[in-house]
Order: C-alpha cells, then structure tokens, then sequence
C-alpha cells in the first residue's frame, strides 16, 4: 500500500528543479546585461559584414570534384560571335543532381553510362554549362598526340628517342 510513497522518495537529486545562476549571481549594475548597440563613431569606422556570395558550381556541394555517370552526349551551339559545335555531356552525379558539362579537347570516347568526373569551370560561350570533365579519370580517355597543356587534357608525356 505505501510502496508509491516509497519510490517518490527515491526521486533523485537531478530531477529537483536548480536555482538558476541569474538569481544566485546578481549583476552590480542594471547596464551589465543590458545588448547595448554600436555608437555612431563605431559604426562608421567598422566595415559591415559581406553577404556570402553563391557558389558558381552549386552541384559540386562544396567539393572540388564529384563523379557521376552520362545520361545524354550531344553538341551545343555557342553564342553569337563564335561557330562550331560543342561536345556537352548530360550528366547525374552521385548526389542526384543532373547537369550538363563540357567535354574538353579533340575527340572523345564518351557513350551512355559511363562514368565520368566532374569539375567546376564553365564554359565561356555556352550558356547554362558551369562543369567540365576531367580528362583521363574514370572512363574517359586523354587527348590523343595532345603536346601542349597535357594536364589539362589528361595526355602522358611521350617517349623520347634515344
């Protein structure tokens, strides 16, 4: 019968409410926890805070590559003072996203499905692409007899003749 007045008793020390320490620690003056803003001298001395400006790769999520695999390959026509057709690649990235990116250099050997990396940089003269593919990573091949700027299209140096 007294057994629920036992286990009220064994409420333990935590479960009792704690005075808090705004009542125990009592400031010397009123002003102390007052948010007093900026005089007018300060605030013309101090910069204001920049917003953060968007991110010109937002697909990337913050990193400097994703892989993804190719949906579509087709070329686009750049804008109005340049001619020519250029490779472009619909790809879905591993974070679900679906962008379309530039296939750089002479020839490829992209098909449907495969998997590509993708890099930021837009290509200048086609509106809406922001990716590039990396060139030699994953399923796409290197430039081929590619002599100048061979990082950046994936090419081995050549064997030199002895």
């Amino acid at each position: 019968m007294f057994s629920f007045l036992r286990s009220v008793s064994r409420i333990p020390q935590l479960a009792r409410p704690q005075p808090s320490l705004l009542n125990v620690l009592q400031p010397a003056s009123p002003f102390l926890l007052q948010a007093r803003s900026m005089t007018l001298n300060q605030s013309t001395r101090r910069k204001p805070k920049g917003k953060a400006k968007p991110s010109k790769s937002p697909a990337l999520a913050g990193c400097y590559q994703r892989k993804g695999v190719c949906t579509q390959i087709f070329t686009l026509d750049p804008k109005k003072p340049n001619s020519a057709n250029r490779k472009v690649a619909r790809v879905k990235l591993t974070t679900g996203k679906s962008i379309m990116a530039y296939i750089q250099g002479e020839g490829h050997n992209l098909q449907e499905h495969s998997v590509v990396l993708i890099k930021g940089g837009r290509a200048q003269d086609l509106p809406g692409v922001r990716y590039k593919i990396v060139r030699g990573a994953h399923d796409l091949g290197a430039v081929v007899n590619r002599m100048t700027s061979r990082s950046k299209y994936g090419a081995k140096k050549p064997k030199s003749k002895k």
